[in-house]
């Protein structure tokens, strides 16, 4: 009986004393919270998109305070964000977040770039793009299941006709679509570029034109006819300097596929 008594006593004590040796531990213990990184993060978004460069609203937040990041790398937050960061870091408003939105460098929907193989498997880019480098011709371009559609927080982006297109007007450049797609066709631009390669096929010319109508062949017209020296051709692909582009349009009217044309088209 005794034994009994004493081993109730033992868990009773047990009981009693734990609570105050963790409430005294978690005091003594405690990590300062600098409340301003928690008004911080409630400014944000919460999109955890990593376009401000860090992985995630959490760590910006915190950089802000703790690294003096800059206040204008929200870009699905925008201008209004970024006013709030200022007001609460006690700073004067700064000049804003530079608009960017996702471009798809493709032009191969089901018109150009037509279905070479009946895919039944799981209607996802990134399963189609196991089946013999998916269901087009061209296997650089889009697969035209909507994976980066899916991730998209602000429907910035549809599915017409077998090709990915994004609404620059709701786009806020938060890089998702970016990071899913599956073939990497999709990057974040600033908004304000004038034109835009609407190809991503690095294959000579010659098969080019068989597997679709709008890729790039190599020509190097635009090149040649570009007056700021901003478009060159490597790997039988134009690509453009966007810091020596004027916006002329001399080239995208000289391309005889109409892959290069203007970000608002």
């Amino acid at each position: 009986m005794d034994t009994i008594i004493i081993a109730i006593g033992s868990v009773t004590a047990i009981g009693l004393i734990c609570p105050i040796v963790l409430a005294a531990a978690s005091k003594v213990m405690a990590v300062a919270v600098d409340e301003r990184v928690a008004r911080l993060r409630e400014a944000l978004p919460g999109v955890n998109c990593g376009a401000c460069g860090f992985s995630g609203c959490d760590s910006y937040a915190a950089a802000l305070i703790d690294e003096n990041a800059a206040p204008y790398l929200c870009t699905p937050g925008g201008d209004e964000v970024s006013k709030q960061i200022d007001l609460l870091l006690g700073k004067s408003p700064g000049g804003g977040v530079i608009k960017r939105t996702a471009v798809v460098h493709c032009s191969g929907d089901y018109d150009t770039n037509r279905p070479t193989t009946n895919y039944e498997g799981l209607r996802t880019c990134a399963a189609s793009k196991t089946v013999q480098g998916g269901q087009g011709a061209c296997i650089y371009g889009c697969a035209g299941f909507g994976d980066c559609a899916g991730v998209c927080p602000v429907d910035a982006i549809c599915i017409e006709n077998g090709l990915a297109r994004v609404d620059p007007r709701k786009c806020g450049g938060c890089g998702l679509c970016a990071k899913t797609c599956p073939n990497g066709i999709i990057t974040i631009e600033i908004s304000s570029i004038a034109v835009t390669m609407k190809c991503a096929n690095t294959e000579k010319g010659a098969r080019m034109k068989d597997k679709c109508k709008k890729g790039c062949i190599g020509c190097t017209r635009c090149a040649k006819g570009c007056p700021s020296g901003a478009i060159t051709v490597s790997d039988s692909l134009a690509r453009i300097d966007n810091s020596k582009c004027t916006g002329c349009s001399m080239c995208y009217k000289t391309c005889p596929r109409g892959c290069l044309v203007s970000l608002g088209q």
